[in-house]
């Protein structure tokens, strides 16, 4: 594999794929977004956790890849309550980019994409905080 690219202000979690394996997604936002947070709701549906805040997000083989930098492997911030232990994953490979925000979104939007050290992924716009965006984020990487 190529070296990572600088730390990637991102979550990340993966999902297991019947015959694809663990498949990531990246949730961008500036902090108190909800990233934490809606990782946290997807891990408690059987997610695990790749990164939080920070990953190294990297390209082999013309797929994208998400690894935890070393200092923060296996913790996640959860807010009000401090770094906890989570278990988590050493790497998966990246297929959803998904940009947190409270701004109102597109109802039926234009398909988009986000590069990322050369790769192309599907792009998402979601509110962390509606009650559907663990479902909204699980329905987008089924797709792929």
């Amino acid at each position: 594999m190529t070296a990572p690219v600088q730390p990637t202000h991102a979550t990340v979690v993966a999902q297991w794929r019947s015959g694809r394996g663990w498949r990531a997604v990246l949730l961008f936002g500036p902090p108190g977004a909800g990233k934490s947070d809606l990782a946290l709701r997807l891990i408690a549906r059987g997610w695990r956790l790749v990164s939080d805040d920070y990953a190294h997000v990297f390209a082999s083989g013309g797929a994208l890849y998400a690894r935890a930098p070393e200092t923060i492997e296996g913790r996640i911030e959860v807010r009000g309550v401090g770094v906890t232990p989570s278990c988590a994953l050493g790497l998966a490979r990246a297929v959803l980019a998904v940009e947190l925000s409270d701004e109102p979104f597109e109802r039926m939007p234009e398909p988009e994409t986000r590069v990322l050290d050369g790769v192309s992924v599907p792009l998402l716009h979601l509110n962390p905080r509606e009650a559907s965006a663990g479902e909204k984020v699980a329905a987008a990487i089924a797709r792929l």
